[in-house]
């Protein structure tokens, strides 16, 4: 495989506000997990004492909130905003809200209302009950007591997933869209690996200096590693080809041959990363299949 230049060491301890920037800190909630590495990190934007904006206040953990509440001191929380609907973004963004009394910005609700037909849960699932105060699309500006922030879309580990730009230091907030210390998890029926091949390139044709992602360190020189993820996905669609034309023709074969070097207890989340490529594959007409792509279908090479 492509060798991706993950980021693994991060100097933090939980509750503890980091001065990452002239304007930003970070606060890392207790919540690690396979799929949030050492916990959710929330971003504070903005100067000490000033107007700021918080990104990503995390789950529904009464220590984190507090946590974020201290580090705010007496500064003013003017956004709250939800880089997506993972519960392990935004679970507590609306208590968190209410003690800071700061409206919500986001794209819009979970975009796969019947729990049933949504993606099998990854941590802590989605959250069915967010709603934003206010939608942001793609290009919307919001300001502050020094400090801009525009929304870019980045659709792919969700259709709603948002990244957040800080003019003046070149910085990205990525959420889940690219983490440092490991690839993203693409879970269909709304998770869509067409459209996140697409976003990474909208992101390469940025010019930003650095990203901070919700899970992880932040990724300095960021065009190499999105080049790498994409080199990532390119093989993956490579691997999945050359063992269909094998005569693997379930996703659960094919997935614990590709992704034989992890841990089997997560090939759950790359069995939705296999079907998220042949979905992609179909469209293409690399690959076909009886009916629509589905988990347990049957699928071929298009010769």
């Amino acid at each position: 495989m492509a060798a991706i230049p993950f980021v693994k060491e991060i100097d933090f301890s939980y509750g503890r506000a980091d001065r990452l920037s002239p304007l930003i800190r970070r606060v890392i909630c207790n919540n690690p997990g396979p799929f949030t590495y050492t916990g959710s990190g929330t971003y504070l934007v903005g100067r000490d004492g000033g107007e700021i904006a918080v990104i990503d206040p995390g789950p529904a953990n009464e220590a984190h909130l507090d946590a974020l509440v201290r580090a705010i001191g007496g500064a003013r929380v003017s956004h709250v905003l939800i880089t997506h609907t993972h519960s392990d973004h935004c679970g507590g963004a609306r208590a968190f809200a209410g003690r800071v009394g700061a409206p919500i910005f986001g794209a819009g609700a979970h975009p796969v209302a019947d729990k049933k037909l949504d993606a099998p849960a990854l941590d802590e699932g989605a959250d069915y009950a967010f709603a934003p105060d206010k939608i942001l699309r793609d290009g919307d500006v919001i300001t502050g007591d020094g400090w801009t922030i525009g929304a870019v879309a980045t659709p792919g580990h969700l259709s709603n997933h948002l990244c957040f730009a800080l003019s003046g230091e070149g910085a990205l907030f990525t959420g889940d869209h690219i983490m440092g210390w490991a690839t993203t998890v693409i879970a269909p029926p709304d998770g869509d690996m067409a459209d996140y091949f697409d976003s990474l390139d909208k992101l390469l044709a940025r010019d930003d200096v650095i990203y901070y992602p919700t899970h992880g360190a932040p990724i300095e020189n960021p065009k190499p590693f999105v080049r790498a993820i994409r080199t990532h996905r390119r093989i993956r669609d490579g691997q999945i080809l050359d063992q269909l034309k094998k005569g693997r023709t379930r996703i659960k074969e094919i997935t614990e041959i590709i992704y034989a070097d992890i841990d089997k207890r997560l090939h759950g989340a790359a069995a939705l990363n296999v079907y998220a490529h042949l979905i992609r594959l179909v469209k293409t007409g690399a690959v076909a299949c009886d009916g629509a792509p589905g988990m347990k279908s049957a699928y071929r090479p298009n010769e």
